[in-house]
């Protein structure tokens, strides 16, 4: 399919606007906001990672008014059971006073869920996403039902309290598109957002795009394209992080246990195609690919206690890679 420029102009001018609709509500944060949408029009799902009050659930509601896009938020607790997110059958009395068995549809069923604090869950109830993220469809008894789409999982988690926490299994952390650390406001940033606490005016934000559009955008994504050097360079930086391979950076032999699996180059693509689009252009580059692979690394490779003892994290461990991995290929 080919996409007139009169359509990618359309394109690039919606994705501005929906930006700028958020920032009426969301102060600074850009790289997370793009974050949330590049996981969206690609199709995947994020986690989030941030103190409390740093506007994680604001974005996820703001953005739904945007776009239109029915929401859900589920509270994440120990005491959370699987029935809770996905649905679960219920006895109906139908007229005539027969019974029957009817699926109610759990919070699951929305465009865009927001899962708070999903590490105080026990795993029985984390594994009850995996279907829904992974195939979008949810099975109860021996019906699946189709999730519809757009369909996004925002999960948040607090990397302060974690104590009465189980921390996510790598099936699961692989299954989010990408992990995004949202950071602590800027001194002026803080400034705003204490002063629209002062005015305490709800402020309104415009519907910019509906669901059809919103697919329509995904489409106009998929359809960026992916030079042959580019590809290679995804598949180069995926590989520098498998330690006992030829093409492993020293780095990675040093202070990686476990490297990003095969999704992790497929999210490369995915993440560098929508960025590309929201930059107005039509073609994957080098540099959108780095750009993303922070946020689609960071939680796919596993440190070791090396890393652990000299103070190294995967952000740290990821810079150095990707530094190299860059050089190596403008050549």
């Amino acid at each position: 399919m080919v996409f007139s420029e009169a359509d990618i102009a359309q394109a690039v001018d919606q994705l501005s606007r929906v930006r700028k609709e958020i920032a009426k509500i969301i102060v600074g944060q850009q790289d997370v906001v793009d974050g949330v949408l590049t996981c969206l029009l690609a199709g995947g799902h994020v986690l989030l990672e941030g103190v409390p009050g740093l506007g994680k659930t604001t974005l996820l509601r703001t953005l739904s008014r945007v776009l239109r896009l029915r929401y859900s938020r589920i509270q994440f607790t120990p005491d959370l059971m699987p029935g809770d997110i996905v649905g679960s059958m219920i006895m109906e009395t139908e007229g005539g006073g027969t019974r029957a068995l009817r699926f109610q549809p759990g919070p699951i069923f929305s465009n865009l869920v927001l899962a708070d604090e999903i590490n105080r869950a026990t795993p029985k109830t984390q594994s009850a996403l995996l279907e829904a993220m992974q195939e979008q469809t949810v099975t109860s008894g021996t019906t699946t039902h189709q999730l519809e789409s757009p369909f996004l999982v925002m999960a948040t988690q607090n990397p302060i309290e974690m104590e009465g926490t189980y921390p996510l299994p790598e099936a699961q952390l692989d299954r989010f598109l990408m992990k995004i650390i949202v950071g602590f406001p800027s001194k002026e940033e803080l400034g705003r957002i204490v002063e629209y606490t002062m005015h305490k005016e709800d402020v309104e934000v415009s519907q910019i795009v509906d669901r059809e559009q919103i697919l329509q955008l995904r489409n106009v994504g998929r359809h960026v394209l992916v030079a042959a050097h580019v590809k290679d360079y995804a598949v180069e930086l995926v590989m520098a992080t498998q330690t006992g391979t030829p093409s492993a950076h020293q780095r990675a032999t040093k202070y990686i246990r476990y490297g990003s699996s095969p999704r992790g180059a497929q999210a490369l693509v995915d993440c560098g195609r929508v960025r590309a689009l929201m930059n107005g252009r039509m073609h994957l580059s080098v540099d959108d690919v780095r750009a993303v692979a922070p946020s689609v690394l960071r939680h796919r490779i596993i440190p070791n206690f090396d890393a652990h003892a000299d103070g190294e994290t995967p952000d740290t461990i990821l810079r150095e890679i990707i530094q190299t991995t860059s050089a190596a290929v403008a050549k």
